[in-house]
């Protein structure tokens, strides 16, 4: 019989968040989440980064479930190695949209990533990864960005800030895209409309839950959405203010096993009040 649980479903963002600087898992998050999963409840990945990309960390999570990825347009089922949901970006509204942000800022660098459990993430001359250990193919022109369907448009700019570059892309695209900001040197354009609470939204309901049971873990803007969908919202140390401004909860760093200190508390007092 499972413990009587606060949340029986625990969404996390990966870079900032649930992972290190090094993109590992400290032994602290592994023992918590194996504690989540004795308590009754589920662990769900909600991340910008695409499906080829989170593979091999649910893998590492020992996870065969769902898990949200490319900012909410993709729908993973890990277990299948296939996408149960996916919404691609129209390449020519993307045109559309960088030439706006260029009119205004002048030049950017952008990358794509592309559709598909199998999809490559594509960088054109000047963009520079913001994760060094993501693989990714650089193309000789912008042109040959768009071979292939999209799930979305990495953005850097060589001087503007992520805020400042986010705000002016923002304003001048309307309803061509999705403009949002996952992390540093990682401004993005994602399909109208799509934001990581309608992939939370959609996994949620394939696995029979709802919003008033969720708890969710971010660090940066592209996650309010998600906090404004889910009962509980923590921003961890290291969280951008614009999160930080809308969380129920701050925590520790991701360094600092932010997440497991939110779910050791709990989490563990769940299963002693149950065991009492």
């Amino acid at each position: 019989m499972a413990a009587p649980i606060a949340y029986s479903l625990i969404a996390t963002d990966l870079d900032g968040t649930l992972l290190r600087g090094d993109d590992t898992l400290s032994d602290r998050s592994i023992d918590a989440l194996a504690l989540v999963a004795a308590g009754g409840a589920q662990h769900l990945v909600v991340t910008g980064r695409p499906a080829p990309r989170v593979r091999p960390l649910l893998d590492d999570l020992g996870s065969m479930g769902l898990a949200v990825c490319g900012q909410g347009a993709q729908l993973y089922d890990a277990g299948a190695d296939r996408l149960l949901w996916s919404v691609t970006l129209d390449r020519e509204l993307a045109e559309t949209a960088l030439g706006k942000i260029e009119a205004e800022v002048g030049q950017v660098y952008a990358a794509v990533d592309q559709d598909g459990v199998d999809g490559l993430t594509l960088i054109e001359p000047g963009y520079l990864m913001p994760h060094p250990t993501l693989p990714a193919v650089r193309v000789q022109h912008r042109d040959d960005l768009w071979c292939e369907p999209i799930s979305k448009v990495l953005l850097r700019h060589p001087s503007l800030s992520d805020d400042e570059l986010a705000a002016t892309a923002r304003s001048v695209v309307g309803s061509l895209a999705t403009v949002t900001m996952s992390g540093p040197g990682t401004v993005e354009l994602q399909p109208c409309g799509i934001t990581k609470a309608t992939g939370l939204a959609l996994a949620a309901e394939h696995l029979g839950l709802g919003p008033h049971q969720t708890i969710a873990f971010g660090d940066m803007p592209n996650d309010i959405p998600m906090f404004d969908w889910a009962a509980r919202g923590v921003a961890m140390a290291n969280a951008h203010a614009e999160l930080k401004a809308v969380a129920d909860e701050v925590t520790l760093s991701n360094e600092d096993d932010g997440i497991a200190v939110v779910l050791e508390r709990l989490f563990t007092s769940s299963l002693a009040d149950f065991t009492q």
